[in-house]
């Protein structure tokens, strides 16, 4: 089995809503097990800012999914949620990110892992080290050193 760390944001409809159902979606999945998920927070826009904040999670979970066909699912699960990609960092009902799949680094046209912006994004790091403050990322860095090193953070924890 391999653990797996995914990202979860959602900005558009009722996004809190949206992120306990997906929570709850994941941890129905027979393809996943021993899901565990870090508090709700708000985040403003990456992206372009004329769209609402977001509300990101992580989950922790257990799969014997090569990684392609966890992206694939996840996406799968994406649309069921109404998922439309229009615009680059733009507003989304939800979106999940696969950002480590056990200690691999993956480099494949449709997923890198660990995702590419797992350093510089607090709305990652800071539910990833609820979960499991102790991880090293597959070039040796902690997550607890990559937040001790991040400047800016705003995020609200809502739950």
């Amino acid at each position: 089995m391999a653990k797996v760390y995914i990202a979860l944001g959602a900005n558009l409809g009722e996004p809190v809503k949206t992120l306990k159902d997906a929570i709850i979606s994941l941890s129905s999945l027979p393809q996943l097990q021993f899901v565990r998920s870090s508090s709700l927070y708000t985040s403003t826009p990456m992206g372009p800012s004329d769209q609402p904040d977001y509300v990101n999670a992580v989950v922790c979970a257990e799969t014997k999914l090569a990684p392609l066909d966890l992206l694939d699912l996840l996406q799968a699960i994406e649309n069921q949620f109404g998922r439309q990609r229009i615009r680059h960092w733009g507003p989304r009902t939800l979106d999940l990110d696969i950002l480590l799949y056990d200690n691999l680094t993956i480099d494949e046209p449709r997923l890198e892992v660990p995702h590419p912006g797992i350093a510089e994004r607090d709305f990652v790091l800071v539910p990833l080290a609820e979960l499991a403050p102790e991880l090293t990322l597959p070039d040796g860095r902690t997550i607890a050193s990559l937040l001790a090193n991040m400047t800016h953070h705003d995020l609200e924890k809502i739950t």
